[in-house]
């Protein structure tokens, strides 16, 4: 196949083309060279999707039959109108468009278990530049694929995402800090249960699905219950062979003492049931993905790789972000919890 993605070479789109390159597929990569460096055996077109200048360019490239992409891949679409533009520009050019959206799209998610069924956010696939991110852009940019690209759409609604390269470092975070040893604040209780996806297994799905012609809506994220917050942390203990103790925090404790979900301790959520589950965080109904051939590699192998490729990468510079917020508690913060300080 001729494929075309949008997107950068960081994390997840880096898993899609190094598998389409290793299945000798033709990859093409659009983006502006800010994020990452180019895949060797890519072509690389620079140029901006926000742009009808770069996006004429870019479709000059494929005047005819001959020059056409068989699939185009948007890893990186998150506002509706810019998803829009690139989708009209690419609907003659391209037999079909995968867009990578999100739990998010779903106007019931975090509050109810999520399926390919459940309603969307209302938001429009014309909405204006400019609007905040949020749950429901990834919605509209679902309606701009779809209005464009018809029957010749995939949608994978993704789950979380872990793996090597990760730019967020949720998974490296963790890694890191548990290889410092020591006590270890570990958030919750080990049998949460949890779902996570390594991105290469995300990339091959996709692939898959585009090598057989399919089309529609897939959640795409590991099963319910298929993992525990407590086997992430114990295999990250395992993969850096450190002497770290966990110390588990009940949820009631870490949300007196103000701390912040997902930034502060990463994958912990605040919100829960009066059962004590996470709000909807872990209920993506992932099986019909399962039925069209998803295959989820064990979170070890996941957790050893993305080892491994830290090593290999050397200490960051910078800190991971959650957003705006550095990734991580404060590490006198961790010590007065785990010394039950107020």
């Amino acid at each position: 196949m001729r494929i075309l993605m949008l997107g950068g070479s960081v994390f997840l789109g880096r898993a899609f083309v190094t598998e389409a390159l290793a299945r000798g597929h033709q990859v093409t990569t659009f983006n502006r060279g800010r994020s990452g460096p180019d895949l060797p055996g890519a072509e690389a077109v620079r140029g901006d999707r926000d742009s009808d200048q770069d996006l004429a360019a870019l479709v000059a490239l494929a005047p005819g039959p001959e020059r056409a992409w068989d699939l185009v891949i948007d890893t990186s679409g998150q506002q509706p109108h810019s998803v829009a533009r690139s989708a009209r520009a690419l609907r003659e050019h391209a037999g079909r468009y995968l867009f990578v959206s999100s739990v998010h799209a779903f106007a019931d998610w975090p509050a109810a278990p999520v399926d390919e069924d459940s309603p969307l956010h209302a938001c429009p696939a014309d909405s204006p530049p400019g609007l905040p991110f949020g749950n429901a852009l990834k919605a509209g940019c679902e309606r701009a694929v779809t209005e464009q690209f018809g029957e010749r759409s995939i949608v994978l609604n993704c789950g979380l995402l872990i793996g090597p390269y990760e730019n967020i470092g949720r998974l490296p975070w963790w890694l890191e800090r548990i290889a410092r040893g020591g006590r270890v604040l570990a958030p919750g209780r080990p049998g949460l249960p949890i779902q996570l996806i390594d991105a290469r297994d995300f990339a091959v799905f996709g692939l898959d699905l585009a090598e057989r012609g399919a089309s529609g809506r897939y959640v795409t994220t590991a099963l319910p219950g298929s993992s525990t917050y407590g086997e992430l942390l114990a295999e990250c203990v395992a993969a850096t062979g450190s002497d770290a103790e966990l110390s588990w925090v009940a949820d009631d404790r870490l949300r007196a003492a103000d701390i912040e979900s997902w930034s502060e301790l990463p994958l912990w959520e605040a919100e829960f049931d009066e059962d004590g589950r996470p709000i909807g965080i872990w209920q993506a109904d992932s099986r019909k993905a399962r039925a069209a051939g998803l295959r989820c590699r064990p979170l070890a192998e996941t957790v050893r790789d993305t080892w491994a490729w830290i090593q290999q990468r050397g200490p960051r510079d910078q800190p991971y972000l959650q957003g705006t917020e550095p990734l991580g508690i404060d590490s006198a913060k961790e010590l007065r919890i785990l010394d039950g300080e107020p």
